[in-house]
């Protein structure tokens, strides 16, 4: 009989290194779903790159241990989403779960006009977020004070969006693919969408597919990993490498003076890209972690080491 996973006792949490793509579930945070999968493996230190909101579903990579010094990298990283946005009513939160604060007709648009609104919105612009997100305002969430009542101004951000393919219309609905940079909310990309089209608007659905380096990746779901949790070695199998999520820096090779340095935070001198931020692996091909290459005279410098210098010391009676 399956009992379901069992909760971790205290003091059993595990030094684990690695990344999981986890496929968020609609109708959790990702600091719950983080939450739920670091203590299925016993991580004793865990982090995400890049929230969804509840609503939202799809990729929601999860960093464990050393992995979790690439977060701040991944948080830069482009994004694609599938989103499906209603045509009509525009809500308090941008999305299905506010209440609906506009109505509009909407106007008779082919496919081919729709088309045409969603190419105005290719390439840089400057949008403004919206009041319901995680951004803070003079130390408080903008969705604290949004929930308040409060509105206050959010200055404009940049952002790009690279591709906006129509998929399906049915009746008002419209399902886009959009490939985005980093801090592009797609909440107000939508009403901004329908605005465009003479009518208002909100997302019904959003899944994220790719992420940085993981583009249309294998995600794992939670049902999955909970069905796993009675063997350690099966979870741990999930997990990819640290450096998974840096493929397009270029590495560089170290051999046991040049490792014993940087270990140390030292710089090296070393033959290499020129000028540019790069992977250091050392002997068998051990990842090491990230430097930053200088054009003049080959100087590596140690930028973030993600291996464990030591063994653990077993602590005195």
């Amino acid at each position: 009989m399956n009992e379901g996973p069992v909760a971790r006792p205290a003091g059993r949490w595990r030094d684990l290194d690695g990344i999981l793509l986890l496929d968020k579930p609609e109708g959790l945070t990702s600091n719950a779903a983080l939450q739920k999968v670091r203590r299925l493996l016993g991580a004793r230190k865990a982090g995400h790159t890049g929230s969804l909101d509840p609503l939202a579903s799809g990729l929601l990579p999860l960093c464990f241990g050393q992995a979790t010094k690439v977060c701040g990298l991944l948080l830069e990283a482009n994004k694609t989403y599938r989103v499906e946005i209603v045509l009509g009513e525009r809500t308090a939160t941008g999305d299905r779960e506010g209440a609906v604060i506009e109505r509009l007709p909407v106007p008779e648009l082919e496919a081919d006009a729709l088309r045409r609104v969603a190419a105005g919105f290719l390439g840089e612009s400057a949008q403004v977020p919206p009041m319901y997100s995680a951004l803070k305002h003079e130390g408080q969430r903008l969705y604290q004070l949004a929930r308040k009542g409060i509105e206050v101004e959010r200055p404009a951000r940049r952002i790009i969006v690279y591709r906006m393919d129509l998929l399906a219309i049915e009746d008002h609905r419209l399902q886009f693919e959009i490939d985005c940079s980093k801090g592009t909310y797609i909440r107000t990309l939508a009403e901004d969408f329908a605005r465009a089209c003479g009518t208002a608007g909100h997302v019904s659905s959003l899944r994220r597919l790719s992420l940085g380096p993981f583009t249309r990746p294998v995600m794992h779901e939670l049902a999955s990993l909970e069905l796993a949790a009675t063997r350690q070695d099966a979870l741990d199998a999930l997990l990819l490498p640290v450096d998974a999520a840096l493929p397009g820096m270029p590495a560089v090779r170290l051999g046991t003076a040049e490792q014993a340095c940087v270990l140390q935070g030292q710089p090296v001198f070393v033959s290499g890209p020129g000028s540019a931020r790069v992977r250091m692996y050392g002997e068998k091909g051990l990842f090491l972690g990230t430097g930053r290459m200088t054009a003049e005279g080959g100087r590596l410098a140690p930028e973030r080491i993600m291996v464990d210098l030591a063994p653990a010391q077993p602590k005195q009676a």
